[in-house]
């Protein structure tokens, strides 16, 4: 409408300031001194040491690359598999990620796409589970998103023999926990492993999935906060970023269960041969009737159907197609005698068919079919049968599972097919608040620092510097369609305004009749009758002109009738 096109118009000339104005001189004077260049707008966060919490285990932070020395990279072979396949070949670094938040933030990165990568570290002292909590907790940030494979770490068994520099996925492990992924199935990893008591025999116990999606986890480019809580009492808590997203006990919320059942099916009983399981049998005293024809056919022609009206039985269904013609090169002698291809009977599309008709066939009343005897009860059916229970040799009742296997290392044990992948302060300690705490002053300061520098926290004179640097054609793109807008409402501006101003010339230049000058118009046209009328409006006007003291309308009707005489 014409009223959005003013208020662009006037928001046009309220915002000049944006350009610049004419006429000032915008470089400093040689007094001044001209003003510092800052190549970023906001400035990062700067990294600050944490904490290191009094009950912890492992509290793992990097702030230089040399601190890849606090790390083992395992030198071993994976087992069973090809030369080529079994190194552990893929790359660690310790250094600031490319898309830190924080400045100076270092972090421990798998940079190998597509190998095989083992790196661990030692724990403050062996830990035999014997606290009322255990936590374990690390940041994953997938640079780089992920396709197919994991990013856990596992808490390495307590052992005599137990070697770092030959750390591989044979080495024992007491839990397993992290995210994992390949392809659309997400998951996020807690097992352990459970020494039966009774057998000494090692079981891997797995976590029920969480419900929640953990799909952005994979995707949105964050720093995310893995934490697993172990109480004595059994019970677990799994969070993200600080959110439960998983808890249950360690007793019944795992596949396989820690304890076994207590009876198990006898796997010598065997079904007896005379056993009647069938709950139903074809009654022996039934007799097929007389009357049942066995060969009656399913159809039978039905003899009162008669041909319909307009039915076309001299015309084929299928003709050759008279506008078909033989291709250029088709040859009589290899390819055979031409002939054109068919097409529908134009003629039968009025008419209810075409070519010979036949009567059509219909149920026969009389077929019944192959006759079977009835089913009646079984009077000798003893029912299903099942093997009988016996008690489980091998039954055990473990209560406390919370106490493991002691641990005495962490370790990163991967295969993935996405790099950089940045894993950050690790914390293992016996108090959920020591984790906390120790969280408050690195994931969350890192987390603040992500949300506010993501696109959707960034001012618009950010992002069009950010644009600027990395897609100039985008910005070039976005500037010609913003001035040709402009230059467009800038236009219709100014036609409006020269419209305006032409009208009362215009009126003057053509002689245009005005609202003053309709009277004198039809007084010319229609003659003296006219006239008489015409010259008394004149008069009252006149009269209301001496009233209302409207001096300066006289001169306009004097104008008026001087340029029309002339």
């Amino acid at each position: 409408s014409m009223r959005l096109v003013w208020f662009l118009c006037a928001l046009l000339l309220s915002s000049r300031g944006c350009f610049g104005n004419e006429g000032v001189d915008n470089e400093p004077s040689q007094n001044e001194e001209p003003e510092p260049v800052i190549e970023n707008s906001v400035q990062k966060p700067a990294f600050v040491k944490p904490g290191k919490p009094e009950d912890a285990l492992l509290a793992l932070y990097f702030d230089s690359s040399e601190d890849i020395k606090k790390m083992v990279l395992s030198t071993a072979k994976k087992e069973g598999v090809e030369d080529a396949l079994s190194k552990y070949e893929g790359k660690w670094e310790v250094e600031v990620p490319k898309t830190s938040a924080l400045d100076e933030d270092y972090a421990l990165v798998l940079k190998s796409q597509g190998k095989h990568h083992a790196i661990a570290v030692n724990l403050a002292r062996e830990y035999k589970f014997d606290s009322d909590v255990f936590v374990v907790q690390y940041e994953v940030k997938f640079m780089e998103g992920q396709t197919c494979g994991g990013a856990y770490i596992k808490l390495l068994s307590a052992s005599k023999d137990l070697d770092l520099n030959k750390f591989q996925d044979k080495t024992s492990y007491t839990i397993m926990f992290g995210p994992d992924k390949c392809g659309a199935d997400s998951k996020l990893h807690f097992i352990f492993r459970h020494v039966n008591p009774k057998s000494g025999e090692i079981e891997e116990k797995h976590m029920k999935q969480p419900s929640e999606n953990l799909n952005s986890f994979f995707e949105d480019k964050l720093t995310h906060l893995y934490t697993l809580a172990l109480r004595t009492d059994n019970s677990f808590e799994v969070y993200v970023d600080q959110s439960l997203v998983q808890s249950g006990n360690l007793l019944t919320d795992f596949t396989p269960a820690v304890n076994p059942p207590k009876e198990i099916v006898d796997p010598s009983d065997k079904k007896p041969t005379d056993w009647d399981d069938r709950a139903q049998i074809a009654d022996p005293d039934a007799t097929k009737p007389d009357d049942w024809n066995e060969d009656a056919a399913q159809f039978i022609i039905d003899e009162a159907a008669t041909m319909p009206e307009g039915w076309l039985e001299s015309e084929p269904k299928l003709i050759a197609d008279p506008e078909a013609k033989m291709p250029e090169d088709w040859d009589s002698e290899s390819d055979g005698e031409w002939e054109a291809p068919l097409i529908d009977n134009p003629a039968c599309k009025s008419a209810p068919g075409c070519g010979k008709w036949e009567k059509p066939q219909i149920p026969n009343p009389e077929y019944k079919g192959k006759w079977t005897p009835p089913m009646i009860a079984n009077k000798a059916y003893m029912g299903e049968w099942k093997p009988k229970m016996i008690a489980n040799p091998n039954y055990f009742e473990d209560d406390h599972p919370f106490h493991m296997t002691p641990i005495r290392a962490l370790g990163l044990e991967l295969w993935s097919m996405s790099a950089e992948i940045a894993f950050d302060n690790f914390y293992v300690g016996t108090s959920k608040s020591g984790a906390d705490d120790f969280a408050a002053e690195t994931w969350a300061v890192k987390h603040e620092a992500e949300i506010a520098a993501s696109p959707s926290s960034k001012s618009v004179v950010d992002g069009i510097k950010d644009l600027a640097t990395e897609q100039p054609w985008v910005l070039a793109l976005g500037v010609g369609v913003f001035l040709a807008i402009m230059g467009l409402i800038i236009f219709c501006c100014c036609r409006m305004a020269s419209d305006a101003v032409d009208v009362p010339a215009r009126q003057k230049k053509t002689d245009e009749p005005v609202p003053d000058d309709e009277e004198p118009e039809q007084e010319e046209e229609s003659g003296d009758a006219k006239k008489e009328s015409a010259s008394e409006k004149e008069e009252e006007e006149e009269e209301e002109e001496e009233n209302e003291d409207e001096e300066d309308e006289k001169p306009k009707k004097s104008t008026r009738q001087r340029t029309r005489k002339e």
